[in-house]
């Protein structure tokens, strides 16, 4: 789609209308797979929330990428360096088979607000992201979608879905829960 463009989140203002009030998903403000259990538990909302802020006004990357449709941000995709996420380190399901390899890059998290649902914003989210990481030096990027035969409610798809993954050229490499698929995608 023309009218649609992908760029790394560097704009706090429009983090916050992707985001809303709320911080996306309750409050989360993309803190779920960054912080470890007990530190997510005890930092509230608004401590989340100047957490995401710093990282997106940070000088040294972007935390991921943006997508704007037709101008207006809609949609929102976390990709970091492995290694940022603790959560995801520690995950009897997602946890990296080789933790000490260098150069992987993992994609955490997609919010698309309404208005931008429909109109292929999250699979250009995850190439954008893909892209970005690349761009910065990584080797191979990770997913960790959701994979269920059962309808499954919007919000429990900010993992991305294994359909999703595949259409980007990303194989499953392991799985250790039904459900959860860890998917690679190799960079040349």
């Amino acid at each position: 789609m023309r009218d649609l463009e992908i760029r790394p989140a560097t704009s706090w203002d429009d983090m916050q209308t992707v985001f809303g009030p709320r911080g996306a998903a309750s409050g989360c403000w993309c803190m779920w797979f960054r912080l470890a259990g007990p530190e997510f538990r005890e930092t509230p909302p608004e401590g989340r929330r100047k957490r995401l802020q710093r990282l997106v006004e940070s000088p040294e990357r972007a935390p991921g990428v943006l997508a704007y449709l037709s101008g207006s941000p809609v949609g929102w995709c976390a990709v970091a360096p492995r290694e940022e996420h603790a959560r995801l380190l520690r995950s009897p399901a997602v946890r990296p088979a080789s933790p000490e390899e260098a150069g992987v890059w993992s994609v955490t998290c997609f919010y698309v607000r309404r208005e931008g649902r429909g109109h292929g914003v999250a699979a250009a989210l995850l190439e954008g992201a893909v892209s970005y990481a690349a761009s910065q030096g990584a080797r191979v990027v990770e997913g960790y979608p959701k994979d269920s035969d059962k309808r499954v409610k919007a919000e429990e798809l900010y993992y991305g879905w294994r359909g999703l993954f595949e259409g980007a050229g990303f194989e499953e490499v392991e799985r250790r829960s039904p459900t959860r698929p860890i998917m690679r995608r190799t960079l040349t």
